[in-house]
């Protein structure tokens, strides 16, 4: 998202991340990766739970399904930090507004199981 974020920007759209450590955490996520967009923090899971983000069982964190994404994250220099709060938390991706309209809605099957850059475009251009 950081790389293609002038891009989201040129479409319309802004980019807001949410994590689930502390704002400690969040600020060097912010720092350490040169993260041009809001990092927000929501340790006590209250955002997840609204979006209806499930949790994965620890062992499923390396689940066969995620290897690709790990090595193709790995070999592009990207390192796993210190942890969050919840590190079985899986993510999402939306694309919403203007107003209350949901476009586009992402739930993370796996750790590395992230939208493709080119639809989350598209559905801004809607």
């Amino acid at each position: 998202m950081r790389d293609a974020y002038e891009e989201f920007r040129g479409a319309g759209g802004e980019v807001v991340a949410v994590g689930t450590g502390s704002p400690e955490l969040g600020r060097a996520f912010a720092a350490d990766y040169s993260i041009p967009y809001p990092v927000l923090v929501d340790s006590k899971g209250e955002a997840a739970r609204v979006a209806s983000l499930v949790s994965t069982p620890f062992w499923r964190m390396f689940h066969p399904a995620s290897w690709s994404g790990t090595r193709r994250a790995w070999k592009a220099g990207h390192r796993i930090g210190e942890p969050g709060a919840r590190v079985t938390q899986l993510g999402a991706t939306f694309v919403v507004g203007p107003g209350p309209k949901l476009h586009y809605a992402h739930r993370d099957a796996h750790s590395a199981d992230h939208p493709p850059l080119d639809a989350l475009l598209a559905a801004l251009q809607q």
